[in-house]
């Protein structure tokens, strides 16, 4: 894998904020690497879906933390059993 290539979800690409996010982080991209191309568009979807841009930001930076706490889906809430 080369360096700068991060894997894009099934149907979306990277966002450029996420991709920035990952690249800085060597466990979350780890963690994104090992999540399948739908588990990723929908850490894409999540982080696109937002109206702000402080919830934008809030958001790129759970992917990386809750990836590294090993959770591989976003959800609505925290307490999700199917997280």
């Amino acid at each position: 894998m080369a360096k700068n290539l991060i894997a894009n979800g099934a149907v979306h690409k990277v966002p450029a904020d996420l991709r920035r996010a990952l690249t800085a982080d060597k466990a979350a991209r780890a963690k994104w690497e090992d999540i399948t191309p739908l588990a990723r568009n929908e850490w894409i979807c999540w982080t696109i879906s937002v109206k702000k841009l402080e919830t934008r930001k809030q958001h790129v930076a759970r992917v990386c933390s809750e990836l590294k706490e090993g959770i591989r889906r976003p959800c609505c809430w925290a307490g999700c059993p199917h997280r």
